[in-house]
């Protein structure tokens, strides 16, 4: 990718840095193979909406091939990683995400989860030697799912509901609409003359599917935000996945689970490369607080909706708004956290 020359930043969106670069030391680790493994992962979605999960089970090889396929795509010339795209909304993006007007210092391939889609997409990239791409990928995808899947469960299990693929099966269903994002943001050496300020690489945000599996390498640049609204940096871990609650999850637990804003900031220095699971339900699906999980006399704080409709409205916003807001029920929300 053309590093962009320091007038062409005006264009992208900036931010005060805070005083120092430190990690927030708070982020839930949940080890899965542990017993109380699912009461830890209901807490944490319950006071982040976000944790890093270890003992996962996903082969380390299937991360470092994907790792390795991704680079190899984003060194080529500009105009053969072009041959993608444009992303409408699946395909090669450079800078400009989604059609509203967002920018960010980012490149991107956005694929969706089908075997199929992605066979095609990798002739396309890679015409030559196509397979291997393909097969990084879905390896990949396939070990992910699973992973995500159990989590799910072991969510369902800890909020003592069934049946315990209540969630898991919306992922598994042949019609699941989940996709797969590669994200590449190259260094910015133009961010050493932006005194106290960032760049923003991916501008905040909350991902309406039901739940996001993040891995990224080892540069930093990922933040989330607190309850209170401040903004703190997760600590990188390429041997680990960062899970995210997704808008559709926080409306099927009425507001129990909480879908954490987050963003990503350039780096002046190394290039950042995340890889990124979006869990979305068959388009078709209502999606409603559950019943199982409603107290007597609660409310529900959503009106039902399908995933296809909540999909069709989320492209049209902009990637700060929320978007679920207009889903909520009025008069009946609980006060902010």
């Amino acid at each position: 990718m053309v590093v962009l020359s320091k007038p062409a930043l005006e264009q992208f969106s900036l931010i005060r840095s805070c005083k120092a670069t430190s990690f927030f030391s708070g982020i839930p680790i949940i080890d899965l193979s542990k017993p109380n493994s699912n009461t830890l992962l209901v807490k944490a979605c319950e006071e982040f909406g976000f944790f890093k999960v270890i003992n996962h089970g996903v082969p380390t090889q299937f991360m470092t091939r994907l790792e390795s396929e991704a680079l190899k795509f984003f060194s080529l010339p500009q105009f053969e990683k072009e041959q993608a795209g444009p992303p409408d909304p699946f395909g090669y993006g450079n800078k400009r995400i989604g059609l509203n007007g967002d920018v960010g210092w980012i490149e991107y391939l956005l694929l969706t989860a089908n075997s199929e889609f992605i066979s095609q997409k990798s002739l396309s990239i890679f015409g030559e030697n196509p397979e291997i791409f393909h097969s990084a990928v879905n390896d990949y995808i396939s070990a992910v799912r699973m992973m995500a899947c159990e989590v799910l469960e072991l969510l369902a299990d800890g909020l003592e509901i069934l049946p315990k693929n209540v969630f898991s099966k919306l992922l598994m269903d042949e019609e699941s609409d989940s996709v797969f994002r590669l994200n590449h943001y190259p260094p910015c050496p133009d961010l050493q003359a932006l005194s106290g300020r960032n760049l923003i690489g991916f501008g905040e945000h909350t991902d309406p599917q039901i739940i996001s599996v993040l891995r990224s390498n080892s540069t930093s640049g990922l933040q989330i935000s607190l309850k209170d609204g401040s903004w703190v940096s997760v600590p990188p871990d390429q041997n680990s996945f960062f899970i995210i609650v997704g808008d559709s999850l926080q409306v099927m637990t009425n507001g129990r689970f909480k879908s954490v804003r987050h963003r990503v900031l350039a780096n002046s220095l190394k290039s950042r490369v995340s890889m990124i699971y979006f869990g979305g339900p068959p388009l078709s699906e209502r999606i409603a607080p559950l019943a199982s999980l409603m107290e007597e006399g609660e409310e529900s704080l959503y009106r039902e909706f399908t995933w296809c409709e909540y999909k069709r409205s989320a492209y049209k916003s902009r990637l700060a708004d929320n978007r679920l807001g207009h889903f909520e029920k009025m008069g009946v929300l609980k006060a902010p956290f």
